[in-house]
C-alpha cells in the first residue's frame, strides 16, 4: 500500500508517499514528469489518503493529465465542487484509491490530537501569491510528511474498516477499483441495484399485522395527509415516559432515571433488514430481491455457528442498505420504501409497549428496542410469552438481555450494568472512547467510576498524573478566521487545551469571517493553556487546574440524576 498526501499552493504542488512494502519516502516536487514514472510503475497498487477520496485523487489525476493542480484546488477548495466534476479526462485514470477518512465530520488534526501526537501547522500560508522559498518548501514537506504518518496510525487504528471494505470485495468478487467507493455504494453495486426515480415518497403503507388500539391516535397521525412532510413530528407520552414520533426511529426515555433491580432489554433481531425481507420494504431499484434473502440467510448461518469475521461484509449489506433508499446520489435510493420500513419499525414498537404496558415499567425505547423494569425474576417468563406472541404476529424476532442497573440521563445518554457485569454505555459523557475519540478522558472515567463503583470523582481525578486523560480538542471551523488565546492570534485551528490555575493564562476564543469580536470557544476552560505538541508519557504539573474537572464531572453528574 501507498500513503500519500498533496499539498497545493499557487505556484508549488508537492507529495509525499510512503511505501509500506518498501518502507521508503518518495518526495516529488512540481515535477509531473517524475510523479507519471512513479504512476505508472504504482498504479496497480492501493493509494490510501485522508479524504483522497474527495481531494487528493483528483489532485494526482490531474497532473497526470497535464491539468494545473492549482486550479483543481480552486475547484475542490473555493468553489466547492466535486473533482469529478473537473473533466471526465479525469475519470479514465485508474486508480485504487482508498480514503482512510470515516468519519467526514472529524478532520486529521482532531484524530492526531486525540491520539496525543503533535498537532502544530506549518507557518507557509496557503494562500501565498508567488512561489515558496527553499525553506518554506522544505517546512511543507516536513508537515506533509507527518500528516501521512499520521494518516498510517488512523489507518492501524481502525483497521477494521479497510478489512471490512476489502472483505466485502472479496467475498462478492468485485474488482478491485471499487475500493474507492463506499460501503452504501458497494452495497447497491452487490444488490444489482439500477437508478431509478419515484415520485411517491408519502405513499407509504402500514401493515396489517400491527394491532394498535390504546394508541390509535398515533397511527392515525401517520395517514394524516397534513403530516407527511420531514419538519413535522409528534411528540406523545406513552406508558408514562416521553416519546417522539416522526420520520426517524422512535425515541422515548425516562429523564434523569436510575435504578437497580430486574431489568429486561429487548432488542429486534436485525430489525430493518427483517421488515424490509418480511413486508417486499426493499429498495425497488433491485432486480433480484432474492439476492438480499440470499444475504440474510448466509448471515444469520455464519453468526450462529459463531463465526463473527466471515459474516461481517454481510452484515454490512444489510445494514447499510437502509440509509442508502434515503440518499439520492445512491442506486438504492427509493424514499419511499425507507419510510414504509422506518414508520412500521416504530408502530410495531409501539404495539410491543402496548401489550407490555400496565404490567411492568417502561424506561426506554429505541429505534430497535424497548427496556422494561420488571417486578421480579419470576415475571420473566410472563415477559417473554407476551413477547413471543408479537414477534409470531409481526415475524421479528426478539433478543433479550438481563440488566441489574440503569443510570439514564435522556435516551441518547445512559449507562447499563449488565446482569454479567459487564457495562454498556451510550453519549458523549459516558461512551466507550479509544485512540481517535478521546476527548476529556478523565471526566469520562471519573463519571464511569462513580456510578459504576461508587467511586468519588475527586479520587478518580486527582489520582491521574498522565496529561493526555485531561486533554479538549476544539476545531475553529471554516466559518472562523482565527483563534485567540487570550488576545493572541493563533495560526492553528486545532487545539488542545487544559484547564490551568495560572492567572497569566486566558481563554481561546474565535473571531467570525463576518465580525470581529471574539466568541468564547464553547465548553473549554476560563483559563487554560494549550500544548499541542507530542504528549504521549507527559504528566501533569501544579499548572493544570484539576478542580476545574472536579467540578465538570459533577456537573455532569447532577446533568444526568438531575438536580441543581
Amino acid at each position: 500500500m501507498l500513503f500519500y498526501d498533496f499539498e497545493v499552493f499557487k505556484y508549488d504542488w508537492l507529495v509525499v508517499i510512503k511505501d509500506t512494502d518498501s518502507k521508503t519516502t518518495t518526495t516529488i516536487v512540481n515535477d509531473p514528469g517524475e510523479l507519471k514514472k512513479f504512476y505508472e510503475k504504482h498504479k496497480s497498487d492501493i493509494w490510501a489518503g485522508y479524504n483522497s477520496r474527495s481531494y487528493d485523487q483528483y489532485i494526482l489525476k490531474g497532473i497526470l493529465c497535464d491539468f494545473n493542480p492549482s486550479d483543481i484546488n480552486n475547484h475542490i477548495i473555493v468553489k466547492k465542487l466535486g473533482g469529478w466534476e473537473y473533466s471526465s479526462l479525469l475519470w479514465k485514470i485508474p486508480l485504487y484509491n482508498y480514503d482512510v477518512m470515516t468519519n467526514k465530520f472529524l478532520g486529521l488534526k482532531q484524530l492526531e490530537g486525540f491520539m496525543g501526537n503533535n498537532i502544530k501547522e506549518s507557518d507557509v500560508s496557503f494562500t501565498i501569491d508567488r512561489k515558496l522559498t527553499e525553506s518554506e518548501l522544505q517546512e511543507v514537506i516536513k508537515y506533509c510528511e507527518h500528516d501521512v504518518e499520521q494518516t498510517m496510525q488512523v489507518f492501524v487504528n481502525q483497521i477494521e474498516e479497510f478489512n471490512s471494505h476489502m472483505g466485502l470485495i472479496k467475498m462478492f468478487k468485485l474488482p478491485l477499483k471499487y475500493i474507492n467507493k463506499t460501503k452504501a455504494q458497494l452495497s447497491a453495486i452487490i444488490l444489482g441495484a439500477d437508478k431509478i426515480e419515484h415520485d411517491d415518497e408519502f405513499e407509504y403503507e402500514i401493515v396489517d399485522t400491527i394491532q394498535i388500539h390504546k394508541y390509535k391516535h398515533i397511527l392515525e397521525w401517520y395517514k394524516n395527509p397534513l403530516n407527511k412532510d420531514y419538519k413535522k413530528k409528534l411528540d406523545i407520552e406513552i406508558a408514562g415516559v416521553p416519546h417522539t414520533f416522526g420520520w426517524g426511529g422512535l425515541h422515548g426515555a425516562k429523564t434523569n432515571y436510575t435504578g437497580e433491580g430486574i431489568f429486561v432489554n429487548s432488542d429486534v433481531g436485525s430489525f430493518y433488514p427483517s421488515l424490509m425481507l418480511q413486508y417486499d420494504f426493499q429498495s425497488r431499484n433491485i432486480n433480484d430481491k432474492t439476492k438480499f434473502q440470499n444475504i440474510y440467510d448466509t448471515r444469520m448461518k455464519l453468526k450462529h455457528e459463531g463465526k463473527k469475521k466471515e459474516q461481517a461484509p454481510l452484515k454490512i449489506v444489510l445494514n447499510s442498505t437502509y440509509g442508502a433508499m434515503k440518499d439520492k446520489y445512491n442506486n438504492l435510493h427509493d424514499p419511499r420504501q425507507a419510510n414504509n420500513v422506518c414508520i412500521n419499525g416504530q408502530l410495531m414498537l409501539l404495539d410491543l409497549i402496548e401489550k407490555l404496558e400496565g404490567r411492568w415499567e417502561l424506561i426506554q425505547s429505541n429505534t430497535d428496542g424497548v427496556m422494561f423494569k420488571l417486578n421480579s425474576k419470576d415475571d420473566l417468563e410472563e415477559y417473554e410469552n407476551i413477547c413471543n406472541e408479537w414477534c409470531s404476529r409481526t415475524r421479528m424476532t426478539l433478543e433479550h438481555d438481563i440488566i441489574n442497573k440503569v443510570i439514564q440521563k435522556d435516551v441518547n445518554n445512559y449507562l447499563i450494568v449488565m446482569e454479567n457485569g459487564k457495562v454498556k454505555s451510550k453519549g458523549a459523557y459516558v461512551k466507550e472512547l479509544n485512540n481517535l475519540d478521546n476527548d476529556l478522558p478523565i471526566v469520562n472515567r471519573a463519571l464511569k467510576d462513580y456510578f459504576v463503583k461508587n467511586i468519588p470523582v475527586e479520587e478518580t481525578i486527582n489520582n491521574c498524573y498522565d496529561l493526555i486523560e485531561f486533554q479538549k480538542i476544539v476545531k475553529v471551523s471554516g466559518k472562523y478566521k482565527y483563534a485567540l488565546h487570550g488576545d493572541k492570534k493563533l495560526d492553528e485551528k486545532v487545539l488542545r487545551v487544559f484547564a490551568s490555575r495560572s492567572k497569566n493564562d486566558k481563554g481561546v476564543y474565535k473571531v467570525h469571517n463576518n465580525k470581529d469580536t471574539p466568541d468564547k470557544i464553547a465548553n473549554t476552560p476560563e483559563r487554560c493553556f494549550i500544548e499541542n505538541n507530542d504528549i504521549n508519557g507527559v504528566k501533569t504539573t501544579r499548572r493544570l487546574d484539576k478542580q476545574y474537572y472536579i467540578n465538570l464531572s459533577k456537573k455532569r453528574i447532577s446533568d444526568f440524576i438531575g438536580g441543581e
